[in-house]
Parts: C-alpha cells; sequence; structure tokens
C-alpha cells in the first residue's frame, strides 16, 4: 500500500473531527471579514459544518465497524458515532434556536455577535474528542476543549453580572472537577503502568495491581465524571450556571455535553475498569438516589424556570445513573449490554427534551429581555398554542407520561434495575417521579389555565425556529410511539463497543 494511502487510512475514523477543525478556521477567517449586514453567513456555514461531520459519522454507523487509529488514543464504533450523531443534532438545533439571541447581541451591546458559532464548534468538537477517546490524555485534552469554550461563552455577555458570576462558578467548580479526574487517571497509571484503556483493561483483569490503589483512583474519577453529568453532590454548579448564563448558553450546556459525559463515563468504568464493578457501582447508587432525591425535591420550589430545568436535570441523571449501575451483578455481567443500552438510550432521548424546553424559552423571550420566569409562561397557549403544545409534549415526557418518549426511557431503565436486583431503588425511582409531576405539570397548568400577563399575541418567529421546534415536539412523540428501533440500535452499539 501506498504510504500515503495508509496514512490517509490511519486519519479515516477522525475525518470528521479534522474537517470539524478545518471549517472552524474557515469560519472564523470568513466572519472577521463579513459585515454585520451578512452576519447571517456564519450561521449557515456551522450548520454546514455540522451537516457534513454528521454525513461522514452517519456513513461510519452504517458500517458499524470498531477502528482504532493514533496508536488507540481514538477509537470509532457504533457508540460514538452514534452519541456524535446525537451531539450534531443537539448543536444544530440549539443554533437555530439561538439565531435571534446572536443577532439580538449584536444590535443592543454593539458587538459583533459572530463569535458565538466558532466558540460553540469548538465545544462541540471537544465533545467528539471525547466521545472517541480511548485514552486517559485525549479524554482529558477533549474535556478541556469543552469546558473551556463552554466557559467562555457563559461570560459572552461581559456588562452582564449574572453571566460573569455563572461564568465564574462554572470555572472554578470545573478546575477543581478537572483537578479530581487527573488525581484519579495519575493514580490508575500508577497502578497499571498505562493511560490507554484497554491496556488498563487487560492490566486490571489479570489481577496483579493493587486493589487499595485502585479504589482510591476510583473515589476521585467518579467525582470528576459526576461533575460532568451534574449529579449530587457535584451539582451545586448547574442550576446557578443554568439561571445566570443567557438562555442561547443554558441551552449549549444542558444539551450535548451531557452525551460527551456519558460516553467518557461509560468508557473509562465499564470499557477500562469493569473488573471494579462492583465498587463503582456502590459510588454510583449513592449518586443516583442523592441526584434523584435532591433534584427533585428542590425544584418545587424554583420560580424560575431555567433553574427548574436545572434542577430536572439533576434528577434526570440520577435516573439514568440506574442503568449504569445495574449492568454487572455479583460479578456477572450477562445484563450489561442491556443495561448500558437504557442508560444511552435514556441519555439520548433527555437531551432531545432539555434541547426543546430552552428552544421554547428562546422562542418567547424578546429583544433585550430573556424569558425565565414561570410568569412569563402564563396563558402560553393564548399567546402561542404551538410553543404551549411543545412544551406540553416536553413537560409529559420528562414526567414520564405515555406516549412520549420519557415515559418508554424510564420504563426500559427501571427494566434493567429490576432485572439486576434493585428492585428497591427501582421503586425509590418511582416514587422521585411522582414528586417531579408536580412541578412538570405545574408549568402545564401555568400555560394552559392561567391568563397572560401580556395579552398580545408573541412576535412571530423565524420559519427555521418554529419548524425545528415543531419537529422537536414531534420527535419526542415519535419515539415514544415507535422506539424500538432506536432502543434496538443502542443496544446494538453497546454490544459492539464492548466486544471491541
Amino acid at each position: 500500500m501506498n504510504p500515503i494511502d495508509s496514512f490517509g487510512m490511519n486519519l479515516l475514523p477522525a475525518y470528521p473531527e479534522l474537517l470539524m477543525v478545518c471549517a472552524i478556521s474557515a469560519i472564523l477567517l470568513i466572519d472577521m471579514f463579513t459585515g454585520d449586514a451578512r452576519r447571517g453567513l456564519t450561521y449557515i456555514l456551522s450548520l454546514v459544518a455540522i451537516g457534513l461531520c454528521a454525513g461522514l459519522n452517519l456513513a461510519f454507523l452504517v458500517d458499524a465497524d470498531t477502528i482504532f487509529t493514533f496508536d488507540g488514543m481514538f477509537v470509532s464504533d457504533p457508540m460514538s458515532n452514534l452519541l456524535k450523531i446525537g451531539c450534531y443534532i443537539a448543536v444544530a438545533g440549539s443554533f437555530v434556536y439561538s439565531r435571534e439571541f446572536v443577532a439580538e447581541r449584536a444590535l443592543v451591546s454593539g458587538e459583533r455577535g459572530g463569535e458565538f458559532y466558532p466558540m460553540a464548534l469548538f465545544a462541540l468538537l471537544g465533545q467528539m474528542v471525547m466521545i472517541s477517546a480511548n485514552n486517559f490524555l485525549s479524554i482529558y485534552l477533549g474535556l478541556e476543549l469543552m469546558s473551556l469554550s463552554l466557559y467562555a461563552l457563559c461570560a459572552l455577555r461581559r456588562d452582564d453580572r449574572g453571566a460573569i458570576e455563572a461564568a465564574m462558578k462554572y470555572f472554578i467548580l470545573g478546575a477543581l472537577a478537572s483537578g479530581f479526574l487527573l488525581y484519579g487517571m495519575s493514580m490508575v497509571y500508577g497502578a497499571t503502568g498505562s493511560l490507554d484503556l484497554t491496556v488498563i483493561g487487560r492490566e486490571l483483569a489479570t489481577g496483579g495491581t493493587s486493589h487499595t490503589i485502585m479504589v482510591f483512583g476510583l473515589v476521585f474519577l467518579v467525582a470528576g465524571l459526576a461533575f460532568k453529568l451534574g449529579v449530587v453532590p457535584f451539582h451545586m454548579w448547574i442550576p446557578d450556571v443554568y439561571q445566570g448564563a443567557p438562555t442561547a448558553v443554558a441551552l449549549m450546556i444542558g444539551g450535548a455535553p451531557k452525551l460527551a459525559a456519558f460516553a467518557i463515563t461509560l468508557r473509562i468504568l465499564v470499557e477500562g475498569m469493569i473488573v471494579y464493578a462492583v465498587d463503582w457501582q456502590q459510588m454510583l447508587v449513592i449518586l443516583a438516589v442523592l441526584s434523584l432525591a435532591l433534584g427533585n425535591i428542590a425544584a418545587i420550589a424554583q420560580t424560575s424556570v431555567k433553574r427548574l430545568l436545572g434542577y430536572s436535570t439533576i434528577a434526570q441523571m440520577g435516573f439514568m445513573l440506574l442503568g449504569l449501575f445495574s449492568g454487572v451483578v455479583g460479578g456477572n455481567a450477562y445484563s450489561a449490554a442491556s443495561a448500558y443500552g437504557a442508560a444511552l438510550f435514556y441519555v439520548l432521548t433527555y437531551v432531545l427534551t432539555a434541547v426543546g424546553a430552552f428552544g421554547v424559552l428562546m422562542l418567547i423571550s424578546r429583544a433585550g429581555y430573556e424569558a425565565d420566569s414561570m410568569d412569563d409562561l402564563k396563558g402560553l397557549f393564548k399567546r402561542s398554542p404551538m410553543a404551549a403544545g411543545v412544551m406540553l409534549v416536553i413537560m409529559f415526557s420528562l414526567t414520564g407520561i405515555p406516549p412520549t418518549v420519557g415515559f418508554y426511557a424510564k420504563f426500559v431503565v427501571i427494566n434493567a434495575a429490576v432485572i439486576a436486583g434493585r428492585t428497591e431503588l427501582a421503586v425509590f425511582a418511582l416514587m422521585m417521579s411522582l414528586i417531579a409531576a408536580y412541578y412538570y405539570l405545574r408549568i402545564v397548568k401555568l400555560m394552559f389555565f392561567d391568563e397572560p400577563l401580556a395579552t398580545q399575541p408573541l412576535p412571530p418567529a423565524r420559519l427555521d425556529m418554529r419548524l425545528v421546534l415543531a419537529l422537536n415536539g414531534v420527535a419526542v412523540i415519535a419515539f415514544g410511539v415507535v422506539p424500538g428501533w432506536l432502543l434496538q440500535y443502542c443496544l446494538t452499539a453497546i454490544t459492539r463497543t464492548l466486544a471491541s
């Protein structure tokens, strides 16, 4: 084989990432020389870049092969391709929902506003690297690329004290979590002599490593991963950041990053350290119980919709952990594929609903004012039936009411917990879902049964925003009515990934 061809084949799994790097560089240059009157060009090019990367990953998804490159540091497998496509959809939808925000920011503050898209694409690139990382170094590089971009996006409004405070909290706590991760990685490296997850898995299987050192490292790894997932007691940043950051940025933080965090959690704990599943599953049980309890109970008292969605995220991630700690029972991994597949299905469908919820808030916001108070939702059906209808579907899904996808997602995760013998935790999760129904259905009551504070109809949104929001609502119902093919692919992706 020609050396050039061989080099190109070695880079094949990373073509989407390389394409994204080139696209971001081109978009930055084009935006620099683009006038305010043609600011929409940056938006269009960003969507085109995402579409091209999605096309590449879709082709890899159809092939369903597992390919390693960069000396095993980077992997393209069915799970990574599925999660990347989920990230593309979430970020593309976020761009459509945020287009008015970027235009309004440029008009109100007098700034260009075009930096939003490249920074968000840098965060997406970090997520792509995280999802395909098979080495502690590549995991950390992707994590920091995503995190630093999101910190900068939080502080995008330099004249907004709330946004600056949110960025500072996110940055300081994020740095602490990165320290936890690095320390845990160093302990595992000291015990196994490798940073490669495949090699670590083989070393741990031989039983020649120190159990004490490994458990000590696991504690720090789980703490760092828990921060990225946003589960208790590493949740403190979520409500504050969601409320303080601009809604468009909160949308970026609450969507695709959850998929990347799930990916590195699965790769580190399952692919690399499934031998120590008994140890890290005990930690995840505690995190899940605390997240379900605190997230749902604290959400009841919230008057800020974004803050409520923050606590909702904490509770939803606690629900997802039910699947992660149900894969290994008594040292036997016979139900691992179904449990981890259920967790993958849950996190994908949650991101779909979270993006839609923030999209509705973006729709009812206006120039110089971001909708956040519960009062902003009062009588929404009379002002915008479409927005109220989509929010109704999303709230039903988050509650777990059929025929929405949230019902089936909760069902498969609870079923995995019951199969694993975690019946008491499954019952606890159901009880917490009943508590969650109060604050989710309260929003429905405000939209359909309260009188609006403003009687005038909402100004018409752009066609692309209305179309994507409608598709978002339809997808929540469609995946609930016909969930089989997505769930089956999640199970197949996990099975093939774990077998590679």
